[in-house]
Formats: structure tokens, C-alpha cells, sequence
């Protein structure tokens, strides 16, 4: 069954580009307007990605982000913003909303769709497989996207993560102790996507630790100055 892309662009010409190159390549595209539209839509068929531009009537793409990365049923969509801010400031902006992926108008329908495609194939990419893991009081299962945060004489406490956090979890508890570069990071978690930059792993790292402070498990993740980035058994 093709995987479906839902688009949310208010201006006509770019949703019709955006569609007719998805369709081509074999995807099944649905569009909306604006946000309110597209939530309508996404609770009656979820779609397998959201391409969202930042710009639009009513509420943009940076707080419609915000609020799906809070919805239990639509925090791991995978969403690619579209935008005309090029600046790394507004990249930052839009990656710290919850967006996996930045596209910058006007865009090379090629680059889009590769970028489509990079965001659809991450997790097989990962090779992680289904192994529930553990580490410290953290609990990750794959199967049920769920980390769960378990300690003695407390209720257990369940850590909401966007897609790209997860698996960069997933991946430091499958390899602990071990420090791992920022391009060793996109290797592993983006996989062959090559549009990505290595200042994204910070705000993605940021976006982690900022999740596992609601459960005070941030110290598990640690800067190596001049390294990377690694997940320790022993946090100081």
C-alpha cells in the first residue's frame, strides 16, 4: 500500500508542485490549507508524514507543530517543515518546534522528495530491530514506542518523545558507554540522508535532554568536548 503524504500549504501552485513530484514517485497525497483543516483530516486517516509550511493564515506551522509533538496520537509523525526563513536562526526555530527535517523555498522538487524518503526509511535504516532496552531506571520499547522511567517506591513515568529523539535514544541505549561523533550520529540515525547538517544534532540532543528532565534522567546524556555526544550507565 503506498505511504501517504499529507500536505499543508496555503498557496496553491507549491501544494500542486509538492503533490505532482510526490505522486510520481509513488506516494499517495492528500493537502489541506491550513492547520485546523489538516487535524480534521489526520484524525480520520493518519497520514505516514506531514509536509508542513511555517507560513500560513490562522496558526503557522511553528505552533501546529508544537501541538502535535503533545498529542499522544500524532507526537511521532514525522513532519518536514517547508519555509521561506533561511536563516539558521529560523532552522533552529523550526527544529526546536518538533519538525524532523527544513526545506528551504524555493526548493529542488528533488532534494524535497529525497528528504521525503529519507524521513519515511530512518527507522529500518537504524537496524536496532525490536529489542526492549534498558539502562539506569530508563525503559525503551520499539515496539510500542513508549520510554518508560521506573524507580523504587514510585509511580512509573512515561518520557513523550518526537520521532528523531527516539531514536537517537534508542541508538545511545543500544551502544552506551560508547561516545559517538555528530557525524557518526547522522550516519546512524538519518541514515543516507546528505541534506542534513551537523549543527542539527545539537538541537535534536537539546530537544532529548529538555524530555528527560521531566523525569530527571537528563544527566544520562553526556557532551564529550571536542567529541560528541554518549549515553552513560553512571551519570555524575
Amino acid at each position: 500500500m503506498p505511504q501517504r503524504i499529507l500536505i499543508v500549504e496555503d498557496e496553491p501552485s507549491i501544494a500542486e508542485l509538492i503533490a505532482i513530484n510526490l505522486t510520481h514517485s509513488g506516494f499517495t497525497v492528500e493537502r489541506a490549507l491550513q492547520a485546523d483543516e489538516a487535524m480534521r483530516m489526520m484524525r480520520i486517516n493518519k497520514p505516514d508524514l506531514l509536509v508542513l509550511d511555517w507560513m500560513m493564515p490562522g496558526k503557522s506551522g511553528v505552533q501546529f507543530t508544537k501541538e502535535l509533538r503533545m498529542n499522544p496520537e500524532l507526537q511521532h509523525l514525522p513532519i518536514l517543515m517547508l519555509t521561506a526563513k533561511g536563516a539558521e536562526s529560523d532552522k533552529i526555530q523550526g527544529l526546536d518546534s518538533g519538525a524532523d527535517d527544513y526545506v528551504t523555498k524555493p526548493f529542488s522538487p528533488k532534494e524535497l522528495i529525497a528528504r521525503v524518503k529519507a524521513l519515511l526509511r530512518r527507522n529500518s535504516a537504524l537496524g536496532l530491530g525490536d529489542e526492549v532496552l534498558k539502562l539506569g531506571p530508563m525503559q525503551l520499547d520499539p515496539t510500542t514506542h513508549r520510554v518508560t522511567v521506573s524507580r523504587p517506591n514510585q509511580s512509573d513515568q512515561f518520557i513523550n518523545l518526537g520521532p528523531t529523539e527516539f531514536r537517537l535514544l534508542q541508538f545511545f541505549m543500544a551502544n552506551p558507554e560508547r561516545v559517538h561523533s555528530r557525524s557518526h550520529l547522522l550516519d546512524r540515525v538519518w541514515g543516507d540522508q546528505v541534506y542534513i547538517e551537523e549543527r542539527t544534532v545539537d538541537v535534536h540532543i537539546k530537544r532529548l535532554r529538555a524530555a528527560l528532565a521531566e523525569a530527571d534522567c537528563d544527566p544520562y546524556i553526556e557532551t564529550i568536548r571536542g567529541s560528541g555526544y554518549r549515553i552513560t550507565k553512571t551519570p555524575s
